[in-house]
């Protein structure tokens, strides 16, 4: 691990977070990675915890020629969040809105049917839903994500990364949901800066996530 990286990759994140959240073992959990990235942490989260993993799907809605600047999320069914002020901030029109939020929408369709294949979404209502992703940079996603679980009647919804900014608890507690974090560095520029590998994740290394813990799942827990 190099000097002042406080993960060697998502594996090792993940088996950390699973070790900070032994107390939710036993209880009725579903674990949802946000892909691609926080399905690989939400994997060994699943594990520690012997909990069902899946994912859930938001898209962000980027600033026109800065997709990387957040203006809000598509959840996974389809509703929009929007941060009006920023829109206008950027000289985002209705019609780029508008557009962007159809495109996200179809991102959104196309990826939960790419990924998942026709497995039946869990049933959350009632029970301790755990977001998982490698990490929080603007919290678009995170609060799309509490968002779409919310609408599924979930009973408590725990947001759980590796690192996060310091500000991140305040957002994700406004959103409805409490935060599970390792590392909130006070300076923070990108999620990959405390990770010794941060190699983009493909579609088929969630698919292999998945499939795994499916199949774990199928054959029951060990005697």
């Amino acid at each position: 691990m190099g000097p002042g990286m406080p993960f060697e990759n998502r594996e090792e994140a993940g088996k950390r977070l699973g070790r900070a959240l032994l107390g939710f073992k036993g209880k009725d959990v579903v674990v949802l990675g946000i892909p691609r990235g926080g399905v690989v942490v939400a994997g060994e989260v699943a594990k520690a915890l012997r909990a069902p993993l899946d994912i859930v799907v938001t898209r962000k809605i980027g600033a026109p020629g800065q997709e990387e600047y957040g203006l809000g999320a598509v959840t996974q069914e389809g509703e929009v969040i929007l941060d009006r002020q920023a829109a206008e901030s950027v000289g985002a029109s209705e019609e780029y809105l508008n557009r962007e939020v159809s495109r996200k929408r179809e991102e959104v369709r196309q990826r939960m049917t790419g990924l998942r294949g026709g497995t039946p979404y869990p049933k959350l209502e009632g029970k301790t839903v755990i977001i998982v992703d490698d990490g929080i940079a603007t919290g678009n996603s995170i609060t799309a994500a509490i968002m779409s679980i919310k609408k599924q009647r979930a009973g408590q919804i725990v947001v759980a990364v590796p690192v996060a900014p310091a500000d991140a608890k305040g957002l994700v507690t406004k959103a409805g949901a409490e935060l599970v974090c390792l590392e909130t560095p006070w300076s923070f520029f990108a999620i990959g800066e405390f990770y010794d590998n941060f190699e983009q994740v493909d579609d088929e290394e969630v698919k292999r996530v998945l499939n795994e813990a499916w199949a774990e799942s199928r054959r029951g827990p060990p005697p």
